[in-house]
């Protein structure tokens, strides 16, 4: 197969990037997405170029490190992870358009890497449960009922890849967050801080500068796990019971 390659390439955050023109010819439709990319940077390291920058790690589709736009969808024209993506969903002689996700809280780093760090931040400001130090309960003795179960299941499975704010017009971040305050707000063991966690995770996605939600959609149908839409007016849901009960104290 071969293909004509569009890459953004960026030295840094400070200075100004292009799309750089890339042929290359004898790719297999077995190949995975980010293995297609190893053999453009074989052929750059060869011929005295620098490689492109793009991030990866497990290459399973769990770890949720890779992504890029991929002639402007977000991880591409299948509903996976970019390391997930074949080739065999291109034709011989495509041009192919591959960017860093588009977001202004999400800046890049160099090439196709981007800061998603703001998502750890988001994290950090509630998307935990705290324990007391010593013995940990069984996890079998607080019985939880099945509808619960299966909805913080649903939720927990979010990888934080970020397509969701790539793919929303306005780089809004709610289906992320979502995902994490409704994942430990329905079980038992998130209850205590059910409150606290909302405001405080919504409170520190709105500094990190991410956009507004319009209920685009756009979000949910790019998740390569399929977090649910619904997910949004859940967690909007629980601010604004947070919000009231907050307000009467």
């Amino acid at each position: 197969m071969r293909l004509t390659l569009r890459v953004w390439r960026q030295r840094n955050a400070e200075e100004p990037g292009a799309m750089v023109t890339y042929d290359l010819d004898g790719i297999s439709e077995d190949m995975s997405f980010l293995e297609m990319l190893d053999t453009l940077n074989e052929k750059l390291i060869l011929s005295g170029d620098e490689p492109v920058a793009f991030d990866h790690d497990c290459r399973e589709g769990i770890c949720g490190a890779c992504g890029v736009v991929i002639n402007g969808d977000a991880h591409g024209p299948e509903r996976t992870t970019t390391c997930q993506l074949h080739m065999r969903h291109f034709e011989d002689g495509d041009t192919v358009d591959v960017e860093p996700w588009r977001a202004g809280a999400f800046p890049v780093v160099k090439d196709l890497v981007v800061d998603r760090s703001a998502f750890d931040r988001i994290i950090g400001a509630g998307g935990y449960i705290s324990v007391p130090t010593g013995a940990a309960p069984e996890a079998h003795a607080t019985p939880v009922p099945k509808a619960d179960a299966d909805f913080a299941f649903e939720h927990a499975e979010c990888i934080g890849c970020g397509a969701c704010v790539a793919a929303c017009p306005n780089g809004s971040a709610m289906l992320f967050t979502s995902a994490k305050v409704n994942h430990l707000n329905v079980l038992p063991q998130g209850a205590p801080e059910r409150e606290t966690r909302v405001l405080d995770m919504v409170s520190a996605m709105d500094e990190e500068g991410f956009g507004g939600c319009t209920l685009a959609g756009e979000c949910a149908t790019a998740c390569p796990k399929g977090i649910p839409l619904p997910s949004i007016a859940a967690m909007n849901k629980e601010w604004l019971r947070a919000t009231r009960k907050a307000s009467r104290r």
